[in-house]
């Protein structure tokens, strides 16, 4: 009983944290969607064309409005991450030794901060790609041919912009899943270095399928990926070298133990 009282206070403050947030998100959601255009305005650039007159519709009357609560749960989950994540380890905290609590923190912070970085690389360089490979392909009306332009909805848009930061963000957590595998003993550097090309297979089959169908965001997720499969490898050294020190550290300390006991034994005999 008293972990299920535990549990519900966890997810009482999750629960809140997150209706904060979403409310923020949804005062501020015109706010908020008129920044994720920036990488589009961006993109009207490249592509020679005038950004102050970008332009995106809706086609049904309720449509802006089920964007902006969908942008506002996204929001709402983004800012609350921080204080879910801290309830799921305050409860699951008691339960750990202290070393595997130590060994458990480092990861909960570099999980937000990668998958913020996976989400800047979205918001600053790969949406506008993507954006202006779609514009290339608007046709100028002339004799012998219509005018085909580019009026993306609304719904359409933050879809696709989401669907990016969280594909981007999901594959940023992977050094962090295979450090704690490492750690745990369920991974090596040699396991992962023998399956590589089975990595880099199935980085280009995921990227196929959680990005938008244009060559420029399925490699754009791809490659980086692989790099972080590359990085994952060499946190997986790292992490089996400290192993190894502490195990040689505590042979050490445990025959040093040993020794002054059979000595302690050896002066009272």
């Amino acid at each position: 009983m008293e972990h299920l009282i535990e549990l519900r206070r966890r997810l009482m403050w999750s629960i809140g944290g997150f209706f904060v947030a979403f409310l923020f998100c949804f005062f501020f959601a015109k706010q908020l969607f008129n920044l994720l255009v920036i990488p589009f305005k961006w993109a009207t650039q490249w592509a020679g064309l005038d950004p102050h007159k970008v332009e995106l519709i809706y086609t049904a009357p309720q449509e802006f409005f089920f964007t902006q609560v969908k942008l506002a749960m996204f929001g709402g989950m983004v800012i609350a991450f921080p204080l879910i994540a801290t309830q799921i380890y305050k409860f699951i905290a008691p339960g750990l030794y202290k070393n595997e609590r130590n060994a458990f923190l480092p990861f909960l912070i570099a999980s937000p901060i990668l998958f913020l970085m996976g989400a800047s690389l979205v918001y600053f360089f790969f949406t506008p790609m993507v954006m202006w490979f779609f514009l290339a392909m608007q046709q100028a009306g002339t004799d012998d041919q219509v005018q085909i332009s580019l009026l993306p909805k609304v719904s359409e848009y933050l879809s696709l912009i989401m669907t990016l930061i969280f594909s981007f963000g999901l594959v940023f957590q992977l050094p962090v899943v295979t450090s704690l595998m490492t750690r745990v003993g369920m991974l090596s550097s040699e396991a992962l270095v023998e399956k590589r090309k089975w990595a880099i297979v199935i980085a280009f089959v995921v990227a196929a399928v959680l990005t938008p169908p244009d060559p420029i965001s399925q490699i754009g997720l791809a490659v980086p990926t692989i790099l972080l499969y590359e990085v994952s490898i060499w946190s997986a050294r790292l992490i089996e070298r400290s192993k190894e020190r502490e195990r040689l550290a505590r042979e050490k300390r445990e025959a040093a133990e040993a020794a002054a006991e059979k000595a302690a034994d050896a002066s009272s005999t």
